[in-house]
C-alpha cells in the first residue's frame, strides 16, 4: 500500500474517532460540581419526607417553617431513609465509606443553599440509593460535629437534619 493511501486511511480513522467522541459527549450529562457526572439523573425517593412542622398537621408542606438557625427546613433523622442514618453513623465513626474516592471530600456550597462558611468547612458523603447503578443523588453534607444537611436531589435543595429525635 502506498504511503499516501496509508496516510489517507489514518486521517479517516482519526476523523471518525473524533466524531464518535463528540457524539458520545453530547449524551453525557454535565454535573454541577464536576465530581460525579451521572449523579444528577439518579432517581430520588418518590415519597416526600415529613417535616418537623408537619407532625401534627395534614397540611401540605409547600412552605414549611424552618425551626432552625440555618433557615432550612428541619427533618428528623428517623424520617429519612435508613441509608441516611447509616451514613451519619459512618461519618461519626470516621468511616470506612462506600465511596472512598468521593466521601469526605470538600463540599463547595456553590449553590449557596447552606449557611455561608469558609471554604473547606463542609464535607459531602454519599447516601446509597438501593437499586441505583451509580452514586445516586442522595447526600449528607456535614459541617461541625453534629451539623448535618440532607439532599435527595443532588444539591438542588437541602434540609437540616435533626439527629437527636
Amino acid at each position: 500500500m502506498p504511503a499516501s493511501a496509508a496516510r489517507q486511511r489514518y486521517r479517516w480513522v482519526v476523523l471518525l474517532a473524533a466524531a464518535a467522541i463528540l457524539l458520545v459527549s453530547m449524551f453525557i450529562p454535565a454535573d454541577r460540581d464536576g465530581t460525579d457526572p451521572s449523579a444528577g439523573d439518579a432517581p430520588s425517593s418518590s415519597k416526600p419526607l415529613p417535616r418537623l412542622d408537619d407532625a401534627a398537621s395534614d397540611a401540605p408542606t409547600t412552605f414549611p417553617s424552618t425551626g432552625s438557625a440555618s433557615g432550612l427546613p428541619l427533618v428528623r433523622l428517623a424520617d429519612l431513609p435508613p441509608e441516611a442514618s447509616r451514613t451519619i453513623d459512618l461519618i461519626e465513626a470516621g468511616g470506612p465509606f462506600p465511596e472512598p474516592e468521593h466521601d469526605g471530600g470538600v463540599f463547595g456550597n456553590r449553590e449557596e443553599l447552606l449557611p455561608d462558611q469558609p471554604s473547606g468547612y463542609y464535607r459531602e458523603y454519599t447516601v446509597p440509593t438501593p437499586g441505583s447503578y451509580d452514586r445516586g443523588a442522595r447526600r449528607i453534607v456535614a459541617g461541625s460535629p453534629g451539623e448535618y444537611y440532607w439532599t435527595d436531589d443532588h444539591y438542588g435543595s437541602f434540609s437540616r437534619v435533626e439527629v437527636g429525635s
